[in-house]
């Protein structure tokens, strides 16, 4: 079985050495240290605490390499984790349990595109999405993949086949008000076409 090749990163020497030395000892997992690569796929990072240093580099190296991290710190908060999220953040150990096997659940998962939050986090995390349901979204018409429940609609009848004017018809909307909503959902979220749109609410959980 293919082992999963790691970079693990920390400004500290101690950290650095002890993150290293419980990845290495796991089967699964193909550890080295130094700059992230594009080979890279799962970056493991241990700090003390989130900084907002540590927020910059991790945002800079999403946006080069956009690979999964697993942060190994303390004293991380709802605001935290929601600037980290932004940072391809998906898995948060606290530096006390972070056994080696719990580094590499941690990093599997990632690499599964999976994630490991804490209960707390976990807890946090929902409280600040059901805040954006009902103070942003909601009262727009939308729900949280972006898309309007019309739009879920015509979108659920284009999976099953149905072409615009007989969604239309189940709607009892017009065939051009029906176009005008594929039109419109494609052109906000940059979708390339029809069949796009339907992968994209697939993805989503929503259809």
């Amino acid at each position: 079985m293919a082992r999963v090749h790691v970079v693990a990163r920390s400004a500290d020497p101690l950290t650095l050495a002890g993150l290293t030395s419980q990845l290495a000892a796991q089967p699964r997992v193909q550890v080295s240290t130094g700059h992230h690569t594009a080979e890279t796929e799962v970056l493991v990072v241990g700090a003390d605490r989130l900084t907002p240093e540590l927020v910059a580099e991790l945002r800079a190296a999403a946006a080069e390499f956009d690979t999964p991290v697993v942060l190994v710190a303390d004293g991380v908060t709802e605001a935290d984790l929601l600037a980290a999220v932004e940072c391809r953040v998906v898995a948060v150990l606290p530096r006390a349990s972070a056994t080696g096997s719990r580094l590499a659940h941690a990093v599997l998962a990632a690499a599964d595109g999976g994630g490991v939050l804490g209960p707390d986090l976990v807890g946090g995390l929902l409280k600040h999405l059901d805040r954006v349901q009902r103070e942003l979204l909601a009262p727009r018409g939308l729900t949280a993949s972006g898309l309007t429940t019309r739009e879920i609609d015509v979108l659920r009848l284009m999976a099953d086949g149905h072409d615009t004017a007989e969604i239309g018809i189940r709607l009892s909307y017009s065939e051009r008000m029906i176009k005008n909503v594929i039109h419109g959902l494609t052109r906000r979220l940059n979708l390339r076409n029809r069949s796009h749109a339907v992968a994209f609410a697939l993805r989503a959980g929503v259809i």
